[in-house]
């Protein structure tokens, strides 16, 4: 990825961007792009190209759009090689993806082959059991809710019935459709107060007839259990090979030759339980109560040829672990193979965990870059560090301990973002960040990494931490930036920290779409630009206005009679009808110790700089910081001697010693309260004149700004008001 080109029309109101980076020099570019230009579009149209899904132009969706993001074969750059960092998004956590990083290789490839030897004999016992239940539910949950207090213990629950199963001789309800019978629908039927009274009616008639049977008893010989006996000894060859039954009851005892004599026996005596009225009378009982109840009438067909599983209602739980156990008898070869195999693997995989929890991570790593580089008052670890590194779940568990002096609490992420400060929420969002970037580096992955105003609202030791932390990504050499941004101290930290100079870029915007040139102004611009051509360059001779008068105020003070010559050239006085170029530059030379003379010495600055502001409107939409410096002080300039000339008192206007502009709309507002055309444009002049005029070296970042077109218009609306 040496060279990466952008061709863009029609994304996200970018009308059209094309543009090659080469990063054959560099690992970094810097693009300061003020607010309304194309930053939040541009990191848009990137998520797309991450996501692999179209962009388009949300305001003019029939507008034709294109996107292009090729490397130097002029292919297009894989999704999966682009990441955008926004300026905050609370959902961007640690995925999946990002989990890998607490992973040992080798350790985690041996723990997943003997989890897979597990997964295997575990999946072909749970088919077995949803094939014997005539069902497609989550037998996995089921069994472990059964046999202990949680569905998601199945491992437990499994080892818990072990010996009960061995143990366990016959399947008498191997054949029970599990879902006519265990849904919520019967069990709430069940559960209703006259249903339930009715069960326990034919319970007890139906014991009261098993104990008063000439074979069946109670709990251990019932219908159920005599066929399934009568069906084994079929199937394994008992009668054929002339073997016999005696079923012995009080006083009597009777010899079965072969399996339909044994099962004759059995349906007679059934018959013959059956048969008895106040049974039969209490089953119709509960019949016509669930009969009522449109949701449970297929299980009361169902019981109608099954009436014997009526007996076991009046203790659903214990029905429940009956059948279940019922369908592992039947399938016993496979629940005895997956148990084999948990056994085997129980050992070492306990060794394994115990030697994950003694290695420290690249998790660890992060964590410790973030609690050693950003300030924030709670610090982090990994809580399920193990669990994540072995497989056991897929997202690391952040614990947050609060500081508070010596004080300290473990407190919830939830809680934790109440109390915190937005810039301290966002410290904790670069956390992800950090994770996100680590796992790619640790994967080898090429990337393509847009970031856009990542420390926006940040204070300065934290914005100085992410600044450190790029630094680092940017000397890794699998990265290759894009850092956005619209603030113009941060995008000169940038550029002093370690991005070159050749390599920070300013957007622009104008009719045909967006362009990006080289940024002029990042370092002192007065000193190493306008210093340089105040003589020959009349636009870079009036915007050093406002930087003479700050060295003048940081030097010898307002009072100095130079500081006063210049506020007359910046506001409409008494005497700035007299300023002329001679004199700024008798100013300009005292300063900076030379002895230069313009072309034009006797011309008035006033004059100057309205004619230079005309010469602006003419000159295309860009960078341009004299020419809004030139233009801004044209606005004030025109607007102040219109409302001096309106108002008409001198003695007013010479006792006004500060906010000048403000200080005259508000009288103007006063004596002029009808001029409603004249006081809208004087409020736009208040509005946005100032802070483009008293810049300095330190801060002009408002009028690098402010768009051309703004200042062009207003001031041919304040051009009108004279």
């Amino acid at each position: 990825m040496d060279q990466v080109t952008i061709d863009l029309q029609n994304c996200y109101g970018i009308k059209a961007l094309r543009i090659t980076l080469d990063f054959r020099n560099t690992p970094v570019y810097a693009i300061y792009a003020p607010n309304g230009v194309m930053k939040s579009s541009l990191a848009q149209t990137f998520k797309d190209a991450a996501n692999g899904k179209s962009s388009e132009d949300r305001i003019f969706p029939t507008r034709k759009t294109y996107r292009k993001i090729a490397d130097e074969a002029d292919k297009e750059i894989d999704g999966e090689r682009v990441l955008v960092v926004g300026p905050y998004d609370e959902q961007f956590g640690p995925t999946e993806k990002t989990a890998t990083l607490l992973v040992d290789a080798k350790l985690k490839k041996e723990y997943d082959a003997l989890h897979v030897a597990i997964d295997e004999t575990k999946e072909a016992f749970l088919k077995a059991i949803r094939k014997q239940a005539n069902s497609r539910l989550n037998f996995e949950e089921k069994i472990s809710s059964a046999f202990t207090a949680s569905a998601n213990k199945f491992d437990d629950a499994v080892a818990r019935i072990k010996k009960e199963v061995q143990n366990q001789k016959e399947t008498p309800f191997a054949n029970v459709e599990y879902d006519v019978i265990f849904n919520d629908q019967v069990m709430t039927a069940l559960g209703n107060k006259d249903i339930k009274g009715a069960v326990e009616d034919y319970v007890r008639r139906y014991n009261e007839l098993l104990d008063a049977s000439t074979f069946f008893k109670k709990g251990t010989f019932d219908y159920y259990n005599a066929a399934q006996i009568a069906k084994h000894l079929a199937d394994n060859g008992f009668f054929e090979a002339k073997h016999t039954v005696t079923l012995k009851a009080t006083g009597k005892s009777q010899e079965i030759n072969t399996q339909k004599e044994l099962e004759d026996i059995i349906a007679q005596e059934k018959a013959a339980m059956m048969a008895d009225k106040d049974l039969r009378k209490k089953f119709d009982a509960v019949a016509k109560q669930l009969e009522k109840n449109a949701a449970v009438r297929d299980f009361c067909r169902y019981l109608q040829f099954n009436e014997p599983l009526l007996s076991r209602m009046n203790n659903l739980d214990q029905f429940k672990e009956d059948v279940l156990k019922s369908y592992i008898k039947a399938n016993e070869p496979l629940y005895l193979e997956m148990m084999k195999t948990y056994e085997s693997a129980e050992k070492r995989i306990k060794e394994i965990e115990a030697e994950a929890q003694k290695q420290r991570t690249q998790w660890e790593h992060v964590i410790a870059i973030f609690n050693d580089r950003f300030v924030v008052p709670f610090k982090l670890e990994a809580r399920n560090r193990t669990a994540v590194m072995l497989g056991y779940e897929p997202i690391v568990d952040l614990g947050f301990t609060y500081w508070d002096g010596k004080d300290n609490a473990p407190v919830e992420k939830p809680k934790l973002l109440q109390v915190l400060s937005t810039g301290e929420r966002k410290a904790l969002y670069i956390l992800n960040v950090i994770f996100e970037v680590e796992r790619r580096r640790k994967d080898g992955l090429e990337t393509l990494l847009l970031v856009d105003d990542i420390a926006d609202s940040f204070d300065y030791q934290n914005k100085y931490a992410i600044i450190h932390y790029l630094k680092e990504i940017s000397e890794n050499g699998l990265f290759k930036l894009i850092i956005m941004t619209h603030n113009f101290d941060f995008f000169r930290t940038l550029e002093g920290r370690f991005v070159r100079y050749p390599y920070c870029l300013m957007a622009s915007k104008n009719p045909n779409g967006i362009t990006l040139a080289k940024a002029t102004g990042i370092r002192n611009i007065f000193a190493n630009d306008w210093k340089t051509h105040f003589f020959d360059d009349p636009k870079k001779k009036i915007a050093s206005i406002p930087f003479l008068r700050n060295l003048i105020e940081m030097t010898t003070g307002e009072s100095d009679p130079r500081y006063c010559q210049l506020t007359s050239m910046l506001h409409w006085k008494s005497d700035t009808p007299t300023m002329n170029i001679a004199k700024l530059d008798e100013v300009y030379n005292t300063i900076c110790g030379t002895s230069g003379t313009s072309a034009d010495p006797a011309k008035v600055i006033y004059d100057l700089i309205v004619e230079q502001a005309n010469a602006c409107l003419g000159i295309a939409a860009g960078l341009n910081l004299e020419n809004k410096i030139v233009l801004a002080i044209a606005i004030r300039m025109i607007a102040e001697k219109f409302m001096v000339t309106k108002i008409a008192d001198a003695k007013f206007v010479a006792g006004i010693t500060a906010n000048q502009t403000q200080v005259l709309i508000d009288r103007f507002k006063t004596q002029f309260s009808n001029d409603a055309a004249s006081i809208r444009v004087l409020d736009q002049v208040a509005l946005m004149t100032p802070e483009n005029i008293h810049v300095n070296a330190f801060m002009y970042e408002p009028i690098v700004d402010m768009s051309d077109d703004h200042l062009k218009r207003l001031y041919q609306e304040a051009a009108k008001l004279a």
